[in-house]
């Protein structure tokens, strides 16, 4: 029996309080002791009200919960039908038996009725309703996408329909589905807690003000009682009227079985303890009074000061409740719900503490919420005692096998899967019970189940180990893994299938899973690499590609192993590979996603580009020795061309001389054939000028300098003042940056452009437009864009070769030269120019130069 004393053995608590009741009731008259045992009915009727409303309140409860489940199970079930639904679309996809189509049509018609039917239930909530509809809206998107791919696999076969699958559409529809199924679950859960916190609030309040007003009535009654039978002295009546009052109390206490009942002094030590709270907590009174009540809390919450902070809330408020966890004496946890009560003397002055713990576990409450927790899981679950006999299953268990609920409880569990399954939880002779059930906790389990009808099926089965008073129980997670089973085996045969393409391919082809490890690869890539299949299968990527490939598919903290994968999907990627003996070799690598219920998988092609890189080696050499040698020619060219100059500059002299002195004074034919020579000296003189300006273009310049391409311009146009003011030209232009350039180049740019646009002009007055836009953020990208004749497509690129005319001598002058000096600036700037043109209709020239730092 637990004891209440402290001591020199005065009552603790509520005794002390009851002895003075005994000495008042002493010295009343029997009307008090009549109005004391009224007062006490009275109390009594009222815990009997309370007890009522406690009823009702348990009953409103129990009725949402209910309602609540039911719409849990009904959003489950049409979770399952969508994914049936997918899974036969797939299976008559990837098979195209037509026994899948039976299940996909059954699916679909379980989809929209438990759409209906979780109409119906949740019409009383209008948010729910609004849900329904997106519901409604998915569903029948999801139907016809299926009907659409099961059109395509009949009609055009199974690639077709595969890359329907592949373009992700029923996977957006299925995960919409199941986002506003969660919502749908999540709005309903808090429903079901609103409502339920707040009755099981109300009840709480009734069952303390129950033990409460009981305990208070009976200490009145027993008071009152004590009072009207004394017949000795004052002190032996209310020596006794004590005593009587602290059996009473005791008593009363130590029939509170689900509460802990104590009380605490001011600094927390244990002073009472009832044989409830020695059962919850494992205590007994002699072990546990005079110390501190902290030893309840788990380490963590000691550390942090919890039980000195509930106290000053208890002190500040009067009144403390809390869920939370406890410890028991051999240092196990529950959960338990704890009232902290301050309590004052006579006089007001704080005394000390209650405290009413209750263990949750052991509370109806935590058993409706288990099988509440098993009602709404997606798979099969099953409880099993230690003998193997089922004590609870779910709705989804009774779906599986085919029985009813009341068929399954009490049955034997190898009944439903019989083999496998029973070895897990009966251990051999040399194993306790608990050894063989831990051996398997928390893994996943292949076997066979058995339905009522006899036809077996593959399940995944998980463990996991539940304590209750009758011992331990297994709670066991039934996953029917017929679908997965039957991509497998198509995988397998899929995998035989792409194993002959690999072997196939005359490049080295490996394929790495999402961990960057190689699954498979093929003959090629063994001879490439040097290395056996068998050692490298297993392997990382990265011991063969050490530097680069595991950038490409693991992804920094801002991105996903896909999105670095996708980065580089269909592009090649040089790299440096090691084969086993250490020696490296250049490869181009490509690499192509591959979908598999393993995860993406990622297909590398890699071929040795040894060969070619030495050739591009060879290349680069004889490139620079042949831009060594045209750098010489064009020198040679510019001294011949600069040699000619002089005699040409006489012959040209005379030529002209000769014209002037003596047209008119020789016969016809003279005139004539001085005029051929003059025109043709003339034009030999522009020939050379022009080849000179291309030669210098072509030797090293000055170097490139900050340069106003506007001053540039102008001075292009006043060079070409003559042609404009004879042809009415009107050259505008926008507002032109500052560019790292030659100045005098980019001047002959501008008037060799310029000019022509004037030259080639067509019926109107020659119109030139000059701009410049951003482009890169280094580069400004100029347009000289003009009216004029424009060019046909077909000479866009040949225009800028030398000596490339597309009109008659006799229709307009020149040498051919000025294009193609256009086009050895820009490269000499590092650009390429271009030309846009439509015939009739006018040309645009566009060329990049490079802006100055701090120029965007």
């Amino acid at each position: 029996m637990a004891r209440h004393y402290l001591g020199d053995g005065v009552p603790s608590g509520a005794d002390n309080a009851a002895g003075r009741e005994a000495v008042k009731g002493a010295t009343t008259s029997g009307r008090s002791v009549q109005l004391a045992f009224a007062s006490g009915f009275a109390i009594l009727l009222i815990m009997g009200a309370l007890a009522y409303h406690s009823m009702g309140l348990s009953t409103e409860s129990s009725r949402w919960v209910e309602h609540s489940y039911e719409v849990s199970t009904s959003l489950d079930n049409m979770m399952l039908a969508m994914t049936s639904v997918d899974a036969n679309t797939r299976g008559f996809v990837l098979t195209g038996d037509e026994t899948y189509l039976d299940s996909w049509r059954s699916g679909a018609s379980d989809l929209e009725r438990y759409a209906v039917i979780a109409r119906r239930i949740t019409s009383d909530n209008p948010n729910q309703q609004m849900h329904l509809q997106t519901v409604d809206r998915l569903i029948a998107q999801r139907i016809d996408v299926a009907e659409g791919i099961i059109a395509l696999r009949r009609t055009q076969g199974l690639d077709a329909a595969a890359q329907a699958l592949r373009t992700g559409e029923t996977q957006r529809i299925l995960n919409d589905f199941q986002q506003i199924l969660q919502t749908m679950h999540t709005e309903e859960a808090g429903l079901l807690i609103g409502r339920t916190t707040i009755a099981k609030w109300r009840l709480r309040q009734t069952k303390i003000a129950l033990i409460v007003g009981t305990a208070l009535g009976l200490l009145i009654n027993a008071v009152a009682g004590v009072g009207a039978v004394r017949n000795g002295t004052r002190r032996r009546v209310a020596e006794a009227a004590r005593r009587d009052s602290e059996d009473q109390y005791r008593t009363l206490l130590d029939e509170v079985h689900d509460h802990a009942i104590l009380m605490l002094d001011l600094t927390g030590r244990v002073i009472t303890w009832n044989s409830s709270a020695a059962r919850i907590k494992g205590y007994d009174a002699e072990q546990i009074i005079g110390e501190n009540f902290s030893c309840f809390f788990p380490h963590e919450d000691i550390v942090r000061g919890r039980p000195e902070e509930i106290l000053r809330i208890t002190a500040t408020r009067g009144r403390h409740e809390e869920q939370s966890m406890r410890v028991r004496k051999d240092g196990s946890q529950f959960v338990a719900s704890i009232t902290y009560t301050e309590l004052k003397d006579a006089t007001g002055k704080p005394r000390g503490f209650s405290e009413i713990t209750r263990d949750l576990s052991e509370t109806k409450e935590s058993g409706a919420k288990f099988r509440g927790l098993l009602e709404a899981a997606p798979d099969a679950m099953i409880v099993v005692s230690e003998r193997g006999e089922i004590v609870l299953v779910n709705l989804q268990a009774e779906k599986q096998f085919g029985y009813h609920r009341d068929e399954l409880l009490g049955k034997m569990v190898n009944s439903i899967v019989p083999r496998g399954f029973a070895e897990r939880l009966v251990a051999d002779g040399l194993r306790s019970d608990e050894d063989a059930l831990a051996q398997q906790i928390g893994t996943g389990i292949e076997l066979t189940a058995q339905r009522k009808d006899g036809s077996e099926f593959p399940i995944e089965i998980m463990l996991s180990p539940l304590r209750s008073t009758e011992g331990t129980l297994v709670t066991a997670a039934i996953r029917n893994i017929s679908v997965r089973k039957e991509a497998e085996k198509h995988l397998v045969q899929m995998e035989n299938k792409y194993r002959g393409l690999l072997e196939a391919a005359p490049d080295a082809m490996v394929v790495v899973n999402d961990a960057g490890k190689i699954v498979l690869l093929n003959l090629q890539a063994e001879t490439e690499f040097g290395y056996r299949r068998d050692e490298l299968l297993g392997q990382r990527m990265s011991n063969i590609v050490p530097a680069g490939f595991p950038e490409r598919l693991v992804a920094d903290s801002l991105r996903s192993a896909e999105d670095a994968l996708a980065q580089q999907i269909g592009t090649g990627i040089e790299l440096t590979a090691r084969r086993k003996d250490g020696s490296e070799f250049p490869i181009e690598m490509m690499l192509s996603p591959l979908e598999s219920p393993d995860g993406v998988l990622v297909t590398a092609a890699i071929r040795d580009i040894t060969a070619r890189k030495s050739s591009e080696a060879q290349l680069l050499e004889k490139v620079e020795e042949l831009n060594r040698s045209n750098e010489e020619l064009q020198q040679f060219a510019y001294i011949a061309s600069h040699d000619l100059q002089e005699p040409l500059r006489m012959v040209a002299s005379y030529t002209a001389l000769l014209a002037r002195r003596y047209k008119g004074k020789l016969d016809s034919d003279a005139d004539d054939f001085i005029a051929f020579a003059v025109d043709g000296a003339s034009r030999m003189q522009l020939l050379i000028q022009d080849l000179l300006a291309y030669s210098r273009v072509g030797l090293k310049g000055k170097e490139l300098v900050h340069t106003s391409s506007e001053d540039a311009l102008q001075q292009a146009t006043r060079n070409l003042r003559g042609a404009i003011e004879g042809s009415g030209a009107l050259v505008t232009h926008d507002p032109l940056p500052s560019v790292m350039a030659d100045g005098m180049q980019l001047t002959q740019l501008f008037q060799n452009l310029v000019g022509n646009a004037i030259k080639y002009r067509g019926a109107e007055v020659p119109r030139v437009h000059i701009t410049a836009t951003p482009n890169d953020g280094y580069k400004w990208m100029f347009a000289v864009q003009d009216n004029g004749l424009g060019i046909e497509a077909q000479f866009f690129e040949r225009i800028f070769g030398v000596f490339q005319r597309l009109h008659k001598r006799e229709e307009f002058d020149g040498t051919g030269i000025g294009l193609a000096i256009c086009k050895k600036i820009v490269e000499r700037h590092g650009g390429t120019i271009s030309v846009e043109s439509t015939l009739g209709e006018g040309s645009t020239f566009r060329f990049p130069l490079t802006a100055c730092s701090g120029q965007s």
